[in-house]
Parts: C-alpha cells; sequence; structure tokens
C-alpha cells in the first residue's frame, strides 16, 4: 500500500463526506429551523430527548419523508461514488475502504460545520452499496430481529445491523482490511450516538424511553409497521415509569 495514495484516499474521502446536504437541502425546504435541535416527547411523562444530529432524520422531520429521502440518497452517494472509484483504479488494494471509512468520519464530524454532523448510516450504507451491498437488507434485518424480538429495543434494533457487519464482512472475506473497516464505522457510529445514549440509557432504564417516534421517520418505519402489527412493540410501548 503507497502511503501517499492511502492519505489522498482519506482526505478525499473525508472531505466529501463532510458536505452536508442535511443543511443544504434544510436551507431551501425549511430555512426557519434550527435542524441541529430536534426534541422528542418522551411518552408518559414530561421529559424530551433532544437530537443534535443534523441529518437525513432532521430534515424528514421537518420537511417530509421525500426531502428526508432525498438526504439519505445524496448522503450515501457523496461516499459511494468516490468509494468505487478507487475500488476501479485500485482494485488489488483497499485504498477504497479507507475513503469510505473517512467518508463516514466526514459525515460525522464535518470540517465544514465546526464538526457537527451526523451519525453515520446513511454515509455507511453508501459506502456498503460498493464494498458488499447484500450486506445492507442482510444485516439490517438481522439487526432489526435480533432488536425487537430479544432485547425488545428499537434503539438497539437500529444499531445491531451495523454490529452484524463485523461478523459479517468477516465471513464473506476473511479479509483484515474488511474487518478493520466494519470496526472503524462501527466506532465513529458509536462516538457520534453518545449524546443521544447519554439521554436515552437513564430513560430506558426508568421505563420511559421509547425510540421509535424517531426512527419513524427513516427507512426503518416499514419494519416499524410490521413489528407493531406482530405485537413486538408493545412490551416497550407499554412500560411504566418507575416510581421514585
Amino acid at each position: 500500500m503507497d502511503p501517499q495514495i492511502a492519505l489522498l484516499a482519506a482526505v478525499m474521502g473525508y472531505l466529501l463526506g463532510s458536505i452536508s446536504f442535511a443543511r443544504l437541502i434544510g436551507r431551501f425546504t425549511v430555512p426557519q429551523e434550527d435542524i441541529a435541535r430536534t426534541e422528542l416527547a418522551v411518552p408518559g411523562s414530561d421529559e424530551k430527548l433532544v437530537m443534535t444530529a443534523v441529518s437525513a432524520t432532521s430534515i424528514s422531520m421537518r420537511a417530509g419523508p421525500k426531502f428526508g429521502c432525498l438526504t439519505s440518497v445524496l448522503d450515501m452517494l457523496k461516499v459511494s461514488l468516490p468509494t468505487l472509484a478507487f475500488k476501479l483504479w485500485f482494485p488489488e488494494t483497499p485504498y477504497f475502504l479507507i475513503v469510505a471509512a473517512m467518508g463516514v468520519a466526514g459525515h460525522n464530524w464535518p470540517l465544514y460545520y465546526n464538526f457537527k454532523g451526523g451519525r453515520g448510516y446513511s454515509a455507511v450504507f453508501g459506502g456498503m452499496l460498493v464494498i458488499d451491498w447484500i450486506a445492507i437488507p442482510v444485516t439490517t434485518l438481522a439487526g432489526m430481529l435480533v432488536g425487537l424480538l430479544i432485547f425488545r429495543d428499537v434503539l438497539v434494533a437500529y444499531m445491531a445491523g451495523l454490529w452484524l457487519m463485523m461478523p459479517w464482512l468477516w465471513f464473506r472475506t476473511h479479509d483484515w482490511a474488511y474487518l478493520v473497516y466494519a470496526v472503524a464505522v462501527n466506532i465513529f457510529f458509536l462516538l457520534a450516538m453518545l449524546p443521544e445514549l447519554r439521554q436515552y440509557i437513564p430513560l430506558k432504564r426508568a421505563g420511559k424511553a421509547d425510540f421509535s417516534a424517531a426512527l419513524q421517520s427513516t427507512d426503518m418505519r416499514h419494519m416499524l409497521k410490521i413489528a407493531d402489527r406482530l405485537g413486538l412493540l408493545k412490551e416497550e410501548q407499554s412500560q411504566e415509569p418507575m416510581k421514585e
């Protein structure tokens, strides 16, 4: 691996990932809104879960799912296109994995916006479209089943698909470079999610948390509808706040 090409891949991935399509689309659709702060009411209490991500979800909850979907697609393309370019230029060397990972880092901590960005879900999918597209439906579905059937937690269902990409890519490739990529993007995602996790975990322990409202504005809303019809969400939604 040539260090100069690797550095070029990292810089290009990060700079392109730093483009915030949520901000660009929000400027035209909801210019009066602060998309960097989204408050979600916690059912059964007076508390609110504050999301500070600037993402497709931020747009979808304000301007509707069509603009949210457009934002998500653009966020995927800003990672998938440079990843594809490096994969075609250097098919024998994993520079494209560096581009994909740094695209997620740029999305989460964009250079152009004081390092305040999204959480990286769409950016990860953008890279995976090139790296191993079949992992997207397989790990997402498996993650949702694990989260809803075993943990009965929609946030776990939301995150588990990314966790499962680590064993999936190792199983598919047996290549350490792919495993390092999967571990890196999971670390980026977890670090970016810390502001929400710090609020969610205490609420969950108190029996108050319900993250489904946020996920209703993502591509997971269809799966949540199915899960609700099957009764998989009833336990979580019926939880009573713990008495102090």
